[in-house]
């Protein structure tokens, strides 16, 4: 059975779907600069309107990319926190658009 909402895939192979906040610490944590220097996450599905992505810099900290073409949002950032990735990336996957999910409606 898949994912729910999203998947999380690593350069070395782990996949966890539906990473929590702590689940994506982990996957982050584990990367390094010569075998597991990536971490992309997205949603299920053949062609994903959305996804982040967190890799390894040579000089040290991670580049954090987010790109949500539905919403014209495309951003990239470096950090060195690992904690502070985990939960930006937790906030900015909560508002995403899922297949299958009931959004709210505001009127």
């Amino acid at each position: 059975m898949g994912a729910a909402y999203y998947r999380a895939d690593s350069e070395d192979g782990d996949h966890i779907d539906d990473p929590s906040e702590d689940a994506l610490f982990m996957l982050i944590d584990d990367l390094n600069d010569s075998d597991n220097t990536y971490v992309v996450i997205h949603p299920e599905g053949d062609d994903p309107v959305w996804f982040a992505s967190v890799a390894v810099l040579d000089e040290g900290g991670y580049e954090v990319v987010r790109r949500d073409t539905t919403r014209r949002e495309h951003g990239i950032a470096t950090e060195t926190s690992i904690g502070r990735i985990a939960a930006d990336l937790t906030i900015w996957m909560a508002a995403r658009d899922f297949a299958g999910r009931l959004t709210q409606d505001t009127d």
